[in-house]
Parts: structure tokens; C-alpha cells; sequence
């Protein structure tokens, strides 16, 4: 799947919009403690949904056939096909209950591990995390935010690594100068944080002195005060110098730079009261207190590019990216110069060096920190889940995270209504881990290396090993992953806080982008995941009934919700076949994902909002669908398309805009034809489907903006490009011993092709001519 996106002219659509979103605070970072009622109230919509759908399979289906023993083959089949489709709905609903229960149960049970439970862990912390940060034509002002919110992270011996997949060698001086300003953003944030650490170090050093000659107690605690109150102040100062230019920006600076400080200010808080009562923390606590600035200000930044050596795969995808450096941890690499080309050769201990050459060293890490160009960490992501992954308990879980929310403030219809969509997953996936049913969602990831070592994967190509830790036989490499850990006898985990976010589509165009991609290589996985329970009951493990079903509806709903919906929509089925049951079935459903999108500070009738949006992606959806079960016959993996983040509107492809017009139209025809039946349970339905997809197409496409796409969808069509006439033959030089790249030919060979020997391509580049 190529990315076929456009860029159009039109103003820029992130101006607000009437029915975007007013609130900008974001919710709270622990969730609120479930009430009983509400946790009743869960049980009995999972029963109601099962009583329903058992009620209608037996007071419809069942009576119509046995009432009708001389029905005919089409009512017979209609019954089977119309009890499925129903079947298949109302289990994703079950699933969204079942899971949305176990959120609630994690909730009512989370304790928020204390400020001071951290400090005493992390006081002779020695290890190390590496943070990476694929990129791939980023907006280095995105990238820039993200690496801020990384290296305020409050953790010892911090490495944060930019690992940009651009074209290291790019022709256009714009594209470069964009490239030369994300290279420098990593030593940019290094050098800026070099005055908090040396004012940190420096009171660190007065209080170690003023220990060790036995002052005061008042006199240390002064000086604890004065380095919080420098550091906090220092924040301040960086907030107020920050351009505020849209709701991302807000979130940066009020919740991840402020946000740090007004901690700072709250520790200040407490040590000028312990002043005031005439009284002091210990000097062990106060240390303590010291060693948390230090930790904060103290981090290593570095950028590596994967593309400048030939040695590393090249595979246009985020998962080869991490892969290649993952690859190089722990090791020191010799850059070695081969013709046209570099590779990267292991260095021996006691090699000869010369003053030339150049050495990687690439530091190994016992976790690593995954995190998207586009997501924002609020400030003790990384202290609160290394604590959790080195409790006892956990010593077996090779993944935890957060699962993402949205900024708030949204500016644009869809990107309020995907960013609803988005705070619902997250609930959903603190659900699944109830269950031992987490799965690796992306964006953000703190990984045991180790876990990773257990399922890498080597291949040789063009004669170089490659090593594959997260799979890239899928866009969604992540979803894969966790089956392999879990293979290999590993668990996942989500971290019942919200602390990290991510941006969410502010057009459809860039929507469409996403959404195909999660549509895609679902199906493909499930048979890795049959693999993965026999596994895991030869070892004797459980496997919970509720764990398979989950993951499932996970994998694959997408394909039997797409299927189904096309078959209520475009199929006449029998008014015989319909029952207040099924709506009685759906009703718990609706019901739960309005009160969690009030819980989440979005409104309750966004649940038909979010009906509307479905429908218009169902085009999307089953072309992601369509993709997965074309892979699976031809073995070609899907190139990965990144999901546009430009202030303009991308334009979506124009079959994608036109089909939700046929909906509309189809469902019309639906209506008019059930009218004169009296089917009005059909009618109904469709009428439902009219007005809610004609809402989305105004609110989330937009009438003109879907013109525009598909008028540029069929000029593209039908444009067919004026072939290129043949080069005629060019004398081109002979190769000389003077004019010979003869590093170049030694290391390539003959890298000419027969179509070149006839008079074709560059012979020139072929056989190392300057």
C-alpha cells in the first residue's frame, strides 16, 4: 500500500470549529475510584447482553423455523446469515463490557505507589533505560516537544535516542535544512539542560559539604529549599519562552514543563513549612531530595541514523528502525568505508586505531523506552513503570506502558470525536490486562531488553545479518509482538495512570492513513496466536477462556464488524428475523460507552457521533481487511504509511469520500423500499443510518473539502502520465585508472544489469565512473 495522500492549498482547517472541543485541562492522572453502583451496574449489562441475544436465538430464530417447517432455502439462509451477523456484533459489544469491567476492577484497586516509596528505590539506582524515538518526516518543532518531555524524566543514567529514518543524503535544500534541524535537536536539549544540572550539582556539592562539617540542620534544609526553588524557577522561565501556538503546544507547556515545576514548587511547599516549624527531614531524606534534581536535569541525548550504513536493514518501517539500533546496543562499531558505502564492523577489543577513524559506541540498556515522534510522557512516566517492572511479581512481564489519550482542546470536529474514541481504548486496554489480555499498542513502551533477546529473529540479506526483534511482517508490528512475548512465556501490562499522550487525525484524510493501517494484519496474526495457547498449555499455564476471547475481538473484529455492517446495510433481510431483543442486546452497550465518554469529559450523545464515524470508515476498514487476506495469499509484506501531521488538510483518497455518499443514497433506497413493505423495524434502521452518515460526511469530511478529493481522486484516475521517450545513446566516458572508483568496484562488483548493457540506465554509476 503506497501513501497516495495529497496536501491540498485549502486553509488551514485547525482554526477552531463550531462543535470542537472548549475543555483544554486534561483528566485527571489516576482514575477515580469506581463506585459500587457503577461496578453493579457493569455486571448486570453483561447479563443483560447475554439473556438478550440467548432470548432472541430462542423466541426468533428458533420459532420462525420451527414455525415455518416448509420455509424455503432463501428465508433459511437469510436466518443463518441474519443470526450470525447478529452474533458477531453483539460479541464485540460483550467484549466491550467484559473489558470496560475489568478497568473498573483495576481502578477500584490501584493505590498510587508514594513520592517517598520512589525516592528510597531509586536513591543507589545504577541502571540504565534507553529512550527511542523513531522519526521519519517529522516536524522537527513535533520531535523538538516530544524529546523535551523525555528528558525532563526524572531517572538515573538516562540515554534518549533520536533514530531518524529520513534520506541521510537528500538533494532538496528545503528537505535539508529541515533534516539539519531535527539532527540538532538532541545536542540543542543537551546543551539547554546544562545550566539546571551544573546549579544542581553545585548545591548537591554545598550540602554535602555542610553535612560533612556538621551544620545546622536548618542550613541544609535552607539549601535544599534554594536548589528546588532554582530549579522550579528555571521551568518557570523555560514555559514563559515557549510559543503557544495550538492545543498541543498548551498541553506541552502547561502539563509536562509546568507540570514538572508545580511538583518542584509542592516539595519547595513542604520544606519551607518543615522550616517554619522549626524542624527538618533527615539528612538521608534530604539527599534524597537532591539526588531527584540531579536525576531530573541529567540525561544523555544522541541521534543515529540507520540509513548511512549499508550493513543495517533498510526496510521502509518503524519496527526496522528500533531494530537496527537495538541491534548495536552493548557494542562498539568501527565506521567502516566501503567504496560508496558504509558499514558498521564490530570492534575488537585492542585494536589498532588510527586518528581517522571513527568509533559508535552505543551503550547497553537493561530497558528500553519506545515512544512515537507525536507523543508527549508526563513527567515520572519512566521512574513509576521501572518501579513496577522491578517488583517481584512483575518479574515476568516484558512490556508495560500507558496506553495513550488525547490532547485536549482539539480544534476540529474528527479530531475531538477520534481523540473521544481514543480515551475510550485506553479504558478498554486497563480492561485487558484484567484478563492477561494486554496488547503492545505503540506509541509509548518501557521493554525489558532481555524479553526482547528471547524473540529476536536473524536473516541474512545481500549478505548481512540482520536482526528482527519487533516483527515488521505487519503495519501493526506491536499486535504481533505481544503474541511472540507471549510465546515465549512473557506478559504485558497496562500502568492503571494517564501519563502519556498522543495526537490524534485532525482531518480525514490524515485519518484515513491511520485507520487503514489498524485495519490491516489482524487476521494475519490469529494464527500466531493458535500457536501461542498450544505453547502455553504445554508448559502447563492457564489460559484463561476470557484471555482468548478478548484477544480475539481484538484481532479480528474489525473484519466481522465491517462484514456484518455491509450485510444489515445492502441485504433485505425478512421483517420476520427482527426483534426487540437485539436492540435490548446492543442497549447495554450504548448505554456504557456514554457514561465512560462522560467520564472522560466528552459528551454522552457522542455515542452516535462515533456511529456516524464508523460508517464512514467502513470504506477504510475494509480496505484494510482486503489488504490482510491479500497478504496472506501472496506473502508481500504492506509498505508502512506514517499518518500525515501537517497544518493543512490532507486529501483522502477519492473512493474513500465517495462510498460514504453511497451509503447515504443506498440507505435512502432502503428506507423507501421497506416503507412499502411496512417493514418499519428496516426502516428504521436505515433511516438511522441516513442522518447519522450524512452528519458525518458534513462534520467530518465536509461537503466541499469531499468534492475537492474526489474530483482530484478521478483526475488522478484517469490522468495518464506522457511516456518518456528513450534516451538515445550517450558516449559515455571509458573508465580509466584515472577516473575508476576503484574502493567502490572492489567492494560492489559488477552491479550492472542486462537492460544496462544494452544501452539502458546510468552505466556510468554501474562500473564506478566519477
Amino acid at each position: 500500500m503506497t501513501d497516495t495522500t495529497a496536501h491540498t492549498d485549502q486553509p488551514d482547517l485547525r482554526k477552531r470549529q463550531w462543535g470542537a472541543e472548549k475543555r483544554s485541562e486534561p483528566l485527571s492522572i489516576v482514575h477515580p475510584i469506581p463506585s459500587r453502583v457503577k461496578l453493579a451496574w457493569g455486571r448486570i449489562a453483561i447479563v443483560t447482553t447475554i439473556l438478550a441475544w440467548i432470548g432472541y436465538v430462542i423466541s426468533t430464530i428458533m420459532r420462525q423455523l420451527v414455525d415455518n417447517p416448509d420455509a424455503g432455502f432463501r428465508f433459511r439462509f437469510e436466518a443463518a446469515m441474519y443470526l450470525a451477523v447478529v452474533t458477531f456484533l453483539t460479541f464485540s459489544a460483550l467484549m466491550y463490557l467484559v473489558a470496560r469491567q475489568g478497568a473498573l476492577l483495576r481502578f477500584s484497586r490501584h493505590r498510587r505507589v508514594p513520592r517517598g516509596e520512589l525516592d528510597r528505590h531509586f536513591r543507589s539506582y545504577d541502571k540504565s533505560i534507553t529512550t527511542l524515538v523513531p522519526s521519519y518526516a517529522e516536524e522537527p518543532t513535533v520531535v523538538r516537544k516530544t524529546l523535551w518531555s523525555v528528558a525532563l524524566q526524572e531517572f538515573t543514567n538516562l540515554q534518549v535516542v533520536l533514530l531518524v529514518d529520513d534520506n541521510p543524503y537528500p538533494m532538496n535544500p528545503e528537505v535539508l535544512a529541515k533534516l539539519q534541524e531535527t539532527r540538532s535537536l538532541a545536542s540543542d536539549i543537551q546543551a539547554s539542560l546544562k545550566k539546571p544540572l551544573d546549579a544542581a550539582q553545585e548545591f548537591r556539592t554545598l550540602f554535602d559539604r555542610q553535612r560533612e562539617a556538621g551544620a545546622a540542620e536548618a542550613q541544609m534544609l535552607a539549601t535544599t529549599a534554594s536548589a528546588y526553588e532554582a530549579a522550579a524557577a528555571w521551568l518557570e522561565d523555560m514555559a514563559a519562552a515557549e510559543k503557544v501556538e495550538d492545543h498541543v503546544d498548551e498541553f506541552f507547556v502547561d502539563s509536562v514543563i509546568m507540570g514538572l515545576a508545580r511538583e518542584l514548587r509542592l516539595t519547595l511547599l513542604a520544606l519551607n513549612a518543615a522550616a517554619a516549624q522549626h524542624t527538618s527531614p533527615s539528612s538521608d531524606r534530604l539527599e534524597e531530595f537532591h539526588l531527584r534534581l540531579e536525576r531530573i536535569f541529567s540525561v544523555q541525548m544522541h541521534s543515529f541514523e540507520r540509513k548511512k550504513y549499508a550493513n543495517l536493514s533498510q526496510a521502509v518501517n518503524k519496527a526496522m528502525n528500533l531494530n537496527a539500533y537495538i541491534s548495536l546496543m552493548g557494542q562498539k562499531w568501527l565506521v567502516d568505508n566501503r567504496g560508496d558505502v558504509q558499514v558498521l564492523r564490530a570492534l575488537d577489543p585492542g585494536q589498532d586505531l588510527s586518528d581517522t577513524d571513527e568509533v559508535l559506541d552505543i551503550p547497553d540498556s537493561g530497558y528500553l523506552l519506545t515512544l512515537d515522534a507525536d507523543s508527549l510522557l508526563l513527567r515520572d512516566y519512566c521512574l513509576r513503570l521501572v518501579y513496577f517492572l522491578e517488583s517481584e511479581e512483575n518479574s515476568r512481564v516484558a512490556v508495560t506502558q500507558t496506553p495513550y489519550s488525547s490532547f485536549r482542546g482539539a480544534p476540529t470536529r474528527i479530531e475531538r470525536l477520534a481523540g473521544a474514541t481514543t480515551d475510550v481504548q485506553h479504558i478498554l486496554h486497563q480492561g485487558k490486562t484484567h484478563y492477561n489480555a494486554t496488547f503492545w499498542v505503540g506509541a509509548n513502551a518501557v521493554i525489558r531488553k532481555q524479553a526482547l533477546l528471547d524473540i529476536c529473529q536473524k536473516a541474512t540479506v545481500g549478505g548481512y545479518e540482520i536482526h528482527t526483534y519487533i516483527q515488521d511482517r505487519t503495519v501493526i508490528e506491536d499486535t504481533e509482538s505481544s503474541i511472540d512475548l507471549g510465546t515465549q512465556g512473557w506478559t504485558l501490562s497496562n500502568y492503571p495512570e494517564r501519563l502519556s499522550y498522543s495526537a490524534t487525525p485532525p482531518d480525514f484524510g490524515s485519518l484515513v492513513v491511520q485507520r487503514r493501517r489498524w485495519a490491516n494484519g489482524g487476521l494475519l496474526i490469529l494464527s500466531k496466536f493458535v500457536r501461542q495457547i498450544s505453547e502455553r498449555k504445554r508448559r502447563n499455564e492457564r489460559v484463561g477462556l476470557r484471555e482468548v476471547l478478548l484477544r480475539v475481538n481484538y484481532m479480528a473484529s474489525i473484519a466481522w464488524a465491517s462484514i456484518g455492517l455491509i450485510f444489515l446495510l445492502a441485504y433485505p433481510y425478512d421483517g420476520r428475523l427482527l426483534s426487540p431483543l437485539i436492540f435490548a442486546a446492543a442497549l447495554p452497550y450504548f448505554i456504557a460507552m456514554g457514561s465512560d465518554l462522560r467520564d472522560c469529559g466528552h459528551r454522552f450523545s457522542d455515542i452516535f457521533r462515533i456511529y456516524g464515524f464508523n460508517l464512514i470508515l467502513l470504506p477504510v476498514n475494509m480496505a484494510g481487511v482486503l489488504k490482510s487476506t491479500e497478504q496472506a495469499f501472496t506473502g508481500e509484506k504492506i509498505p508502512f504509511v506514517r499518518t500525515p501531521k501537517v497544518r493543512n488538510r490532507t486529501a483522502s483518497p477519492g473512493l474513500y469520500v465517495a462510498i460514504p455518499y453511497l451509503i447515504v443514497v443506498f440507505s435512502i433506497f432502503t428506507m423507501w423500499r421497506d416503507f412499502q413493505n411496512s417493514n418499519w423495524g428496516n426502516v428504521a434502521f436505515a433511516a438511522l443510518n441516513t442522518v447519522l452518515a450524512l452528519y458525518a460526511i458534513r462534520a467530518y469530511i465536509g461537503f466541499k473539502n469531499s468534492i475537492v478529493d474526489m474530483t482530484l481522486g478521478l483526475v488522478n484516475w484517469l490522468f495518464v502520465p506522457p511516456r518518456k521517450a528513450k534516451a538515445a545513446a550517450v558516449a559515455y566516458p571509458v573508465a580509466t585508472p584515472e577516473n575508476t572508483d576503484w574502493s567502490t568496484l572492489l567492494y560492489q562488483g559488477d552491479r550492472r544489469l542486462d537492460r544496462d548493457l544494452r544501452g539502458g540506465g546510468d552505466r556510468r554509476k554501474r562500473i564506478g565512473v566519477k
